[in-house]
């Protein structure tokens, strides 16, 4: 493809960027996670209290990268920063785990639950419907429709930024109000004081809650015990709150990028926690603990919306978690080019990569993680791949945010236009917090930690091949 430009077009301003972070953030978390929190730590204090530490620890990170975004206002964001504070071999590892498995294993996840709630409405699309059964392999309507969703996203963003930043600001307005209408319906149709004080009434008392043969056993958290729920806890609402980083890698496209990303970072997840709170206080007010933690298939908002609203409930929160998921999944598609973007520049991805199109977008890289995030959907294992590479994303987190410190010691002129909030006290929280939790993870979900740093490792062969094949070009 010929190359028509050679510089992005600075065209999103504090409001499309603002809808960037929250409606990366919003998929499909909300309305399922809150479940399985309530089975590992099983009261109503617990409970919210996951939620608000996952929202704080967001925030702080958040308002942290503000400071880097602010010195390297360039495509590519988070690699960009880690390129700049470290090397170019821990930027590639970042950039490779983000193309093989979280950028586009998130897309693939993400559009398959579009597809699965979209056969509340259209029976033909459910993942039962099986279209191929060849033994090992089974593609079913899901998966089609997923991919479709991701090849239409793909080509939207292809046609400008502009295109893709006018879907993103309407899905993000459209699940933000249907949020709160959820949350506000909730309170004045589906409260019930029984239900709330009986919640409560032994708000702090931490126990993991299992169900046999429909017999709920209650078995009271201390020590180490505590620790391992709670890690696995707040891996769910961290996550459910991740991808806010997403709005770094598409700086050179916003309008007064030292200043807008940093204040877009902060507005988005506070926005994003504020929600995510509430939902999960009306879930409170609504459902009992016992109909939270073992709601079917985790969808507890379902649940919800069926005491709120009637049979119509699920409908009701099919559709949201629809436009929901079809708004966070253009978010990640826009901004994950912008990074193998940077990296092909750098000569590690593929050229084709760093052209820009006539609409000054990267269209080879979008068709190639479209491509890619295709496969993901076709192989099943999507959230697996999600749940192994989630001590990847805390350390590439704690790195990043470390960043901030070497860059202060390194490279001490650069103008800093906005400076991380709260430094060096924030920032040091956050990297002690998310050290400690990938800690957690890494004793009680080993299997899945070490496996996500396996991904990572397969990335130094890969950076050395690359830099031989630069030499040799």
């Amino acid at each position: 493809m010929e190359n028509h430009n050679t510089a992005f077009r600075p065209s999103l301003g504090l409001l499309d960027a603002t809808m960037i972070v929250a409606g990366s953030m919003i998929g499909s978390g909300v309305f399922l996670v809150s479940a399985e929190i309530a089975r590992n730590v099983g009261s109503a204090g617990w409970l919210t209290l996951m939620w608000v530490l996952g929202g704080i620890v967001t925030i702080i990170a958040a308002v942290s990268y503000g400071e880097l975004s602010g010195m390297f206002p360039k495509a590519g964001g988070q690699y960009v920063y880690l390129r700049e504070a470290y090397n170019p071999l821990v930027a590639f590892l970042f950039g490779w785990t983000q193309f093989s498995v979280i950028q586009t294993g998130t897309i693939a996840a993400v559009a398959v639950a579009f597809a699965k709630f979209s056969s509340y409405l259209i029976p033909a699309f459910s993942e039962e419907h099986i279209l191929l059964d060849a033994g090992l392999v089974k593609i079913s309507a899901a998966q089609i429709v997923a991919i479709i969703s991701i090849i239409l996203l793909t080509w939207i963003n292809t046609r400008g930024i502009k295109s893709g930043k006018i879907i993103q600001t309407v899905f993000t307005l459209a699940k933000l109000l249907s949020l709160f209408g959820l949350i506000i319906f909730g309170f004045l149709l589906g409260a019930k004081q029984e239900v709330w004080n009986a919640n409560w009434a032994n708000a702090w008392e931490a126990v993991s809650l299992t169900q046999v043969d429909g017999q709920v056993t209650t078995t009271l958290l201390s020590g180490l015990a505590l620790c391992g729920a709670i890690a696995i806890s707040m891996k769910g609402s961290l996550f459910s709150s991740d991808a806010w980083n997403n709005i770094t890698f598409i700086a050179a496209e916003i309008k007064n990028p030292q200043k807008n990303i940093g204040r877009a970072l902060f507005l988005g997840t506070l926005l994003v926690t504020i929600v995510y709170v509430s939902a999960n206080l009306m879930y409170l007010a609504v459902l009992p603990m016992h109909d939270i933690a073992f709601a079917a298939k985790d969808r507890v908002a379902v649940v919800a919306a069926e005491q709120i609203f009637g049979s119509s409930g699920s409908l009701v929160i099919a559709v949201m978690i629809m436009v929901s998921t079809f708004g966070c999944n253009n978010g990640l598609i826009l901004s994950g080019a912008r990074i193998y973007y940077t990296m092909a520049e750098d000569g590690l991805f593929f050229k084709k990569a760093a052209e820009l199109n006539k609409d000054n977008v990267p269209a080879n890289g979008l068709w190639i993680q479209c491509v890619w995030a295709s496969l993901l959907c076709l192989t099943g294992k999507y959230n697996d791949l999600l749940v192994m590479v989630i001590f990847g994303v805390l350390i590439f987190y704690v790195i990043t945010i470390a960043g901030i410190f070497v860059l202060r010691n390194k490279r001490p002129d650069i103008p800093r236009p906005y400076k991380a909030f709260g430094y060096p006290l924030l920032p040091m929280v956050y990297i002690v917090v998310a050290s400690v939790l990938a800690l957690l993870l890494l004793r009680f979900e080993s299997g899945y930690a070490l496996s996500g740093l396996l991904i990572i490792v397969i990335g130094f062969p890969l950076y050395y091949l690359a830099m031989k094949t630069q030499k040799t070009a």
